[in-house]
């Protein structure tokens, strides 16, 4: 493909971090076209990961985890257009229909619109609290801060969301009870070993993580809200903040003629069609291993931002490799962190620290070759265990190598 020239049109739908990085990063590539982004959020493009941290804590307020400041905004030289929601793609036109009903057309289209929180509702509930977005963090902070101290809220699903969400309402003085479906949070993630492991940190920190919890029914008045399970005695709190996953937003696509396979299927370069890409947590995309290519899909902020990245440098004409999938989640007040992409029956080897210690590093194996490295507040042998998957590496050889410990 030509690299982007001062004629071409350049549409970002999503004004996320990918959205928002992927402009920076053409502006700063020397990109001069015209530039429209589009964004379903009324607030100018922030970060999401101080939602559940800094912000539901108390210690920060919106502005300083916005990315895209007045001064920023005028740097781009981007038409902005927030509070929209794209409704319709036309990918041979390169068009998209708003819903005002307005169409901005493009010689090029960025899909980066994210995920949303998946929505839970009971008989006795109507729709439950969630965190995405800043208008929930505020409605999370108002109520926490209306809490007395050591009130109990319970926090339905103990995944990366629900454990960082726990782990704020015990720093501001709560007393946050997590529940989980699961036979522990987690596994589908980290696969069933790890998840053991990583099970501890709840209860070291003095959060309750409740597993094989089946909520049956929730009641919520203005005082108190009772939680009722298939069995087991109903749970009291004052609170309850539900945090069982995301969910895609693909219907505005269904016609748009584009692969759609949990997600907006790509190829090598991010581009789901000629002239129209797919970026972050609605990306499908190629992941190489030492073993293989397989389609992938990742829900983290590194992966956002590296692909903006790469699509970034692809349209300009420098193409760049494709950056190592990587993720972290402060919980419990300790850091998890990997790299690569395992699978969840991987072979999981600890080559550094303890269980007990709650400070590890441990390798993935499948077919003898490393796939990924997870620590548990372990950043320095994290990046030295990098250089195992630069290339096809054996378990043999990562053991023999040792590079975690240098």
């Amino acid at each position: 493909m030509s690299p982007l020239e001062s004629s071409d049109h350049v549409v970002v739908v999503g004004a996320g971090l990918a959205g928002w990085r992927f402009v920076e990063t053409i502006r700063r590539l020397g990109y001069h076209g015209a530039v429209t982004l589009v964004g379903d959020e009324r607030h100018a493009p922030y970060d999401r990961p101080p939602l559940s941290k800094q912000i539901l804590s108390g210690k920060w307020g919106l502005e300083k985890a916005t990315l895209a400041t007045p001064e920023k905004l005028d740097g781009v030289n981007a038409t902005v257009l927030l509070g929209r929601r794209a409704v319709h793609l036309d990918a041979d036109a390169k068009s998209v229909r708003l819903d005002d009903d307005s169409i901005v057309t493009g010689t090029h289209v960025v899909l980066a619109t994210g995920t949303r929180a998946r929505p839970l509702t009971f008989n006795s509930s109507g729709p439950l609290s969630t965190l995405r977005t800043f208008d929930d963090a505020s409605r999370l902070d108002e109520m926490a801060s209306a809490l007395d101290p050591d009130s109990v809220v319970a926090v339905i699903g103990g995944g990366f969301v629900g454990a960082e969400v726990a782990t704020s309402f015990l720093t501001r003085g709560l007393r946050p009870v997590v529940l989980e479906v699961a036979e522990r949070p987690l596994m589908g993630v980290v696969g069933n070993e790890a998840s053991a492991w990583l099970h501890r940190l709840g209860a070291a920190a003095g959060v309750e993580v409740r597993t094989r919890q089946r909520v049956r029914d929730v009641t919520v008045n203005a005082n108190n809200v009772t939680i009722e399970f298939d069995d087991g005695k109903p749970l009291a709190a004052r609170a309850v903040v539900a945090a069982v996953g995301s969910a895609l937003d693909l219907e505005w696509l269904a016609d748009s003629g584009l692969t759609l396979d949990d997600g907006v299927v790509v190829d090598h370069y991010l581009e789901a069609a000629p002239g129209i890409a797919a970026i972050g947590d609605v990306a499908r995309f190629v992941h190489r291993s030492g073993l293989d290519e397989e389609h992938i899909r990742v829900e983290h902020w590194q992966v956002a931002a590296d692909h903006a990245w790469q699509l970034a440098h692809h349209w300009m004409g420098e193409p760049e490799e494709p950056a190592l999938p990587y993720f972290w989640s402060d919980q419990y007040g300790k850091k998890i962190q990997m790299l690569g992409h395992p699978h969840p029956d991987d072979e999981v080897v600890l080559v550094s620290g303890s269980e007990e210690d709650l400070k590890w590093l441990a390798l993935y194996v499948r077919a003898s070759v490393v796939t990924a490295v997870l620590a548990l507040s372990q950043p320095r042998g994290l990046a030295l265990a990098r250089v195992l998957l630069d290339d096809v590496t054996t378990i043999d050889a990562a053991l023999a190598l040792a590079p975690w410990a240098s």
